[in-house]
């Protein structure tokens, strides 16, 4: 039973459990969204209700006061209070009248006292007489104001309205005070504000469960990543993008690009990704076809195409989200590449088909040594033995000798093997030398540049039809002597036409019949120029074509310290 793909998202979740510990508030993003949206939220509403709250009491103290005020100022013009100034004993008449008037408008007390600020009533019998507390009656006595103040009295602070009993010949007689104490006006404005307060809590309480709320929506929206996940997964996916060896190209479902990454660029010789986001696809690709893929939703596979002098392959798919078309990709890569993957390819099965050859040809000098044998022919089992033998031994000998990289010295006596069973006879000039060995670059250039040549040799060398029975000859000479590495490969074919000279080294370019030709001499071209060389073409002394390429000394492997 085949397994299920795994979850890309839950493999993200699985593996941020074992992450370097974070700080609680800052490892879960519900948390810090609830919290942000819910202390806004609650500071907003205690910074309000504390200002509507502070408002309405200044507003309660301010009517008390307006009451006490008012109070004050009725009972300044009754006319018994009044007309009592005059009498010997004001206070038996004054008395009873403020008493009365203080139990019923609820005041804390109603004191009247004469210009000199004697009592003539008090809640307590007892003060009568005695002079008003306060220190703030000069404003009614002798300005003839009338006024609220807070002051602390006899019985404690309090919120007072005072005004000046006026006569009848408009003479100040006397003063009114109508106080509330601070602490009932504290316990009104209380009571009057604590329902606002109870409303602040309950707000309070709504916004942290919408913020709750919030947050899981969020949370359930972002797909259950944390922030610094989603970064990562963002940083990861833009370095994967940008390090693929496959041109990207992204469009939404109005056709404007939203992705390109640095190969597509590179294909498509676009400026940066800035100037290319958000244009329309037919501006910059006007052959992409993407928005075929848009309109149909249909994928397409290997579309062979050129994208400006490129010939790539393309794979077109939609980008689909609840059965619908939201987008589409394309990527592609070069069919150069391909070409050339399919000729390293070719050469493998060709070095396949040459070791088979080499093992069918053993196998048959073997078969007539052992017929040698049996004829009783000894002596000419023992010659042919000590001839090739003789034959490898030289070659295993130069090479070992001439040649100290161990894989050229292994390219080469390929080469050889191969140009035997193809009738070419192979020199190797006596002066050539490799004595220091490459490194892996090294290995790599100088074994696709030998191969290269010597197969473009033999080649040309074998489709030359001779009448003077030499037959197919190819000559090469290395040497590292000197400040660069020189290699020479010639043959006796026909060589290079004069109007092919420019043209020989551009890539799909060649003389010879059929498909995929005109790599080798570019990319041994390409090689030369990308490790400080190059590569002329010149006439053989052979008769054909000599190709000379030189590189860079830094191909070779500096000597270790215990090395000579």
């Amino acid at each position: 039973m085949p397994s299920r793909p795994a979850d890309p998202i839950a493999e993200v979740r699985r593996l941020r459990r074992p992450r370097a510990r974070r700080h609680w508030l800052t490892r879960s993003f519900r948390l810090q969204v609830m919290l942000l949206v819910g202390v806004l939220l609650a500071a907003m509403l205690l910074a309000q209700g504390a200002y509507l709250n502070h408002r309405k009491a200044e507003i309660i103290a301010d009517q008390m006061g307006e009451r006490a005020l008012a109070v004050a100022t009725s009972v300044a013009v009754i006319p018994e209070l009044v007309a009592a100034f005059a009498d010997q004993d004001p206070a038996a008449t004054i008395q009873p009248i403020a008493e009365r008037i203080r139990r019923q408008t609820g005041a804390r007390y109603v004191v009247v006292g004469n210009t000199d600020g004697i009592r003539y009533s008090h809640p307590l019998p007892e003060r009568l007489g005695l002079p008003m507390v306060g220190g703030d009656n000069d404003r009614a006595l002798l300005h003839g104001e009338s006024y609220v103040s807070e002051a602390v009295g006899s019985l404690g602070e309090a919120v007072r309205g005072k005004t000046p009993v006026v006569d009848a010949e408009g003479r100040i007689i006397g003063i009114v005070s109508v106080g509330f104490m601070l602490d009932r006006v504290a316990l009104d404005v209380g009571r009057h504000t604590s329902l606002g307060w109870w409303l602040v809590a309950a707000m309070i309480l709504l916004g942290f469960a919408g913020a709750y709320g919030l947050s899981r929506h969020l949370k359930r929206v972002i797909l259950g990543l944390e922030p610094h996940e989603i970064a990562r997964l963002a940083t990861e996916k833009e370095a994967i993008l940008q390090s693929i060896h496959e041109g990207i190209l992204a469009v939404n479902r109005e056709g404007a690009i939203t992705l390109v990454n640095q190969q597509a660029r590179r294909f498509l010789d676009l400026p940066s990704e800035r100037e290319v986001l958000g244009n329309p696809i037919h501006e910059v690709v006007p052959n992409s076809r993407l928005l075929e893929v848009l309109e149909r939703g249909e994928q397409q596979f290997d579309q062979q195409m050129w994208l400006g002098d490129h010939p790539v392959v393309v794979n077109r798919v939609p980008v689909m989200h609840g059965g619908e078309v939201e987008g589409a990709v394309a990527t592609f890569r070069s069919r150069r590449e391909i070409v050339d993957l399919s000729n390293a390819l070719s050469a493998a099965s060709r070095d396949v088909d040459m070791l088979r050859a080499q093992a069918h040809e053993f196998s048959n000098k073997l078969y007539t040594i052992s017929g040698l044998l049996q004829l009783g022919r000894v002596a000419d089992a023992l010659s042919l033995i000590h001839q090739e033998s003789e034959r490898a031994q030289a070659q295993m000998s130069f090479l070992m000798g001439h040649v100290a990289d161990p894989v050229i010295s292994g390219t080469l006596l390929g080469k050889l093997t191969r140009a035997r069973e193809l009738g070419v006879r192979l020199e190797i000039d006596d002066q050539s030398s490799l004595s220091t060995p490459l490194t892996a670059t090294g290995q790599e250039v100088l074994m696709t540049v030998i191969g290269n040549l010597l197969d473009n040799a033999c080649h040309a060398a074998l489709q030359e039809r001779r009448d003077d029975g030499e037959g197919a000859r190819v000559r090469l000479f290395f040497t590292d002597l000197g400040e660069q590495l020189l290699i020479e490969v010639e043959d006796n074919g026909s060589g290079v036409a004069a109007e092919h000279v420019e043209a020989i080294f551009t890539e799909g370019f060649s003389t010879k019949p059929g498909k995929h030709r005109g790599i080798g001499l570019a990319l041994v071209a390409r090689l030369c120029r990308a490790h400080g060389g190059a590569i002329t073409l010149e006439e053989s002394e052979l008769g054909g074509a000599c190709f000379t390429v030189v590189l860079d000394r830094s191909l070779c492997r500096p000597p270790l310290p215990s090395e000579p």
